[in-house]
């Protein structure tokens, strides 16, 4: 394999990637092999065909596009790392030779991480960590979990009130004209949830059981569905029940109830502890938001705009395939949120310009202050994984491409970069 490196704008380079004309040859024939079955030849049974037949027939091309996607799904990961050169995107493949008994040849248009002027990174000034919890806080948290072990009962004697759960039966109607989607019976509904669209709940405060109650009500003009935005709605409403909520008293057995102390000043106490932990850990998390935001806004980058979109549909991959653990696919979420794949990608885009950045500034960093990780160092980042996971580690080598263990390794640099500019940071007084 020869591979030539030609570089362009824009932290731009195309890669001319040069395959022998036997491994071309080769996938070629594995090419056949694989479709001959599939390929009627007058004269011969199905699958039985000589190669030479078949060309003759149907063309000589006729494996030539399943041959060349084979050979470089195979070759382009080697020839990008023997390029030498630091790809940040997924390539942009094109053939510009492809002929039985000669070498195949295609390119890989790529971005290259650009390089990275660094402002101040040193000496940062940030706000004093406050983890002091209010009574105010500790009151909300309590009741919080009251309200998590509260237990829930049938009102008869009253209107429906804000928080409570009632269970209603309705049917919208716009333009005097019911519309799909628009009716249920027998729902659900807590009151002050945000479930329904702005107003409708609010408007149920009062309700009596069993007596029907028109809920006037205007979709908003960013609504999923197309033919409702802005569109003044009523909605016929009976509320057949009403439950609410019950909190438990606080005292001490409501602390050993829900803790494992006994009295609820141990429980409060506990309680206080655990939210000045979190405090701690929400500010010190955000103090590195705010550094590394300085950082990148002190320092000159230009981001490749292919680096960008291949970070882009990576997310979009990721979300798919949450969406799918959920039953969802990613056209059924578009469809139920009223978006296309463009204003996903619109979405996506500040947040992914904006880790890119934050990612280029702190590999810059640890560059720069020699943090990079010895093969040892690394070492022990892939047995805390294999840990993590509860692999055996060569297991877990096996299975981690290069591309994978090149991300480790850089994430794990990255962090060490962090740890060194939060250890630089200054205090304001």
């Amino acid at each position: 394999m020869n591979v030539q490196v030609e570089k362009q704008e824009n932290n731009m380079a195309v890669l001319t990637i040069e395959i022998d004309a036997d491994t071309f040859e080769k996938a070629i024939d594995k090419a056949y092999r694989a479709n001959r079955g599939r390929i009627n030849v007058p004269g011969f049974r199905k699958g039985k065909a000589p190669r030479q037949m078949i060309e003759k027939i149907y063309g000589a091309g006729i494996f030539y596009e399943d041959a060349a996607n084979d050979v470089i799904d195979e070759t382009y990961g080697d020839a990008a790392e023997q390029s030498g050169e630091d790809i940040v995107s997924m390539p942009e493949i094109k053939v510009t030779q492809i002929e039985s008994k000669k070498p195949l040849i295609y390119t890989a248009t790529v971005a290259l991480r650009p390089p990275v002027k660094l402002g101040k990174y040193k000496g940062i000034k940030v706000d004093k960590i406050d983890d002091t919890v209010t009574d105010e806080e500790l009151d909300k948290e309590i009741d919080r979990q009251r309200g998590l072990n509260a237990r829930s009962i049938d009102v008869t004697d009253r209107p429906v009130r804000d928080g409570d759960t009632v269970t209603l039966d309705f049917e919208g109607f716009v333009d005097g004209k019911a519309f799909e989607g628009g009716k249920g019976e027998n729902y659900p509904l807590t009151i002050g949830s945000g479930s329904f669209i702005p107003g409708f709940e609010e408007k149920l405060i009062g309700a009596e059981i069993d007596q029907p109650v028109d809920v006037e009500v205007t979709f908003p003009e960013d609504y999923h569905e197309e033919s409702l935005k802005g569109k003044p709605a009523v909605f016929k409403c009976v509320v057949h029940g009403i439950r609410e909520k019950e909190l438990p008293e606080l005292n001490d057995d409501f602390a050993s109830d829900v803790s494992e102390f006994e009295t609820l000043k141990e429980y409060k106490e506990d309680t206080k502890k655990k939210l000045s932990e979190k405090k701690r850990a929400d500010a010190e998390k955000e103090r590195e938001d705010k550094v590394v935001e300085e950082i990148v806004a002190d320092s000159e980058m230009e981001l490749p705009e292919a680096m960008i979109e291949s970070n882009i549909d990576m997310m979009i991959r990721d979300y798919a395939m949450q969406l799918r653990y959920q039953g969802l696919s990613l056209e059924q979420y578009l469809q139920y949120s009223g978006q296309t794949v463009e204003s996903l990608r619109d979405q996506m885009r500040p947040n992914v310009i904006k880790r890119l950045k934050s990612a280029l500034v702190l590999k810059e960093i640890a560059g720069k202050e020699g943090l990079t990780l010895s093969d040892d160092d690394f070492e022990e980042v892939l047995k805390k994984q294999a840990e993590d996971y509860k692999m055996d580690l060569e297991d877990l080598k096996k299975r981690l491409s290069k591309s994978q263990l090149k991300e480790m390794r850089e994430n794990a640099e990255i962090e060490k970069a962090v740890k060194f500019i939060l250890e630089q940071v200054k205090e304001k007084k």
